[in-house]
């Protein structure tokens, strides 16, 4: 699938949305930046819905092997990534809905009361092609709810004459992967730099997120396990993921994130270095079988809490191996095929 592709369309909506609700800062926001030239932008956003999300893989999954081999069952027909609405509170209709996290009255959100709060200042650099601009930005508590998420049929591309750009999925061809979730996030702050980037990569997170990160209502389907008898998909249900550092209740995030571009080696890609310590986990309320989030559990087994403590990640290669040895954090990467 072309990730890359994807995620600049997801960005790009994202982005749309945001230029449309853009509105000054409040008094006490800029008094932090009395004196100084550039550009202060508040977003004033409260509340952003979305109806349905579409990810079209437009050449599928080739061919591959024969049936029981891994990988098998490739047609190389457009499939689609599908969110959309689950029929449970505020995603009832609506595939994403994106608000302040107004928990512990407002604890969360920044002192402006808007989503986000953006500084703008641009920088002649040092050096030949050393211009950037930086942009510091402060983003409140978020809480995000996503419906539910399948996979799909493709339609067809809209033709020339058609009378909107829908392109939308076959109903008919469709099985659910997510039941839903629920993300809650704390006060961030990021800063961003396009140009010259001194800073080391385009975004860089230095911050720390008040009372971590919770994931809610988290429903994974096995829609292979259906029977004519059995008709409700297998579902692993967990009710809660917290995590936060290690023996704390805040969560520190530190990331550099940069785009690569092409070399004779490999395709661009995005890169995502992330640095930091230990992070404790608490998994509430395991659920195993068909799970109902308006009448509780049915048909479940539950497993009850999982806790992890001091859960550490490595990246890069032993001394031993011509690396320069394990190094705290994650290194991730997406790109194309």
């Amino acid at each position: 699938m072309k990730k890359f592709t994807k995620l600049a369309l997801v960005s790009s909506i994202a982005l749309t949305t945001n230029a449309m609700a853009m509105q000054a800062m409040d008094d006490t926001a800029l008094s932090a930046t009395t004196g100084q030239d550039g550009l202060s932008i508040g977003i004033g956003i409260s509340k952003v819905e979305i109806e349905k999300l579409f990810i079209h893989d437009n050449d599928g999954l080739a061919a591959k092997g024969v049936a029981g081999d891994l990988g098998f069952g490739g047609t190389g027909t457009a499939g689609a990534i599908v969110i959309k609405g689950n029929g449970q509170g505020d995603t009832a209709t609506k595939g994403v809905v994106i608000g302040a996290n107004y928990d512990d009255a407002g604890a969360y959100l920044l002192d402006s009361r808007n989503l986000a709060d953006l500084v703008i200042d641009t920088d002649a650099g040092t050096g030949a092609n050393g211009a950037f601009i930086n942009v510091a930005a402060q983003v409140s508590g978020l809480d995000i709810q996503i419906g539910e998420i399948g996979v799909s049929a493709s339609n067809d591309m809209p033709d020339a004459d058609a009378t909107s750009i829908r392109r939308g999925n076959k109903d008919s061809n469709y099985n659910a992967i997510l039941s839903g979730l629920t993300l809650k996030t704390g006060k961030m702050d990021a800063n961003i730099q396009l140009g010259a980037a001194p800073q080391g990569a385009m975004i860089k997170l230095d911050t720390t997120m008040v009372g971590g990160l919770e994931i809610k209502n988290l429903g994974i389907l096995d829609n292979s396990t259906k029977t004519a008898t059995r008709t409700a998909a297998g579902e692993i249900f967990i009710e809660s993921i917290k995590v936060t550092d290690a023996t704390k209740k805040d969560l520190t995030l530190k990331q550099d994130i940069s785009i690569i571009g092409k070399d004779d080696a490999s395709n661009g890609y995005i890169q995502i270095i992330s640095h930091g310590g230990a992070k404790d986990n608490y998994i509430k309320g395991i659920h195993l079988g068909s799970y109902d989030r308006t009448a509780g559990a049915v048909q479940t087994t539950s497993i009850g809490d999982m806790e992890i403590q001091g859960l550490q990640t490595y990246y890069g290669a032993p001394q031993a191996l011509g690396g320069t040895g394990y190094q705290q954090g994650a290194k991730i990467t997406i790109s194309g095929h």
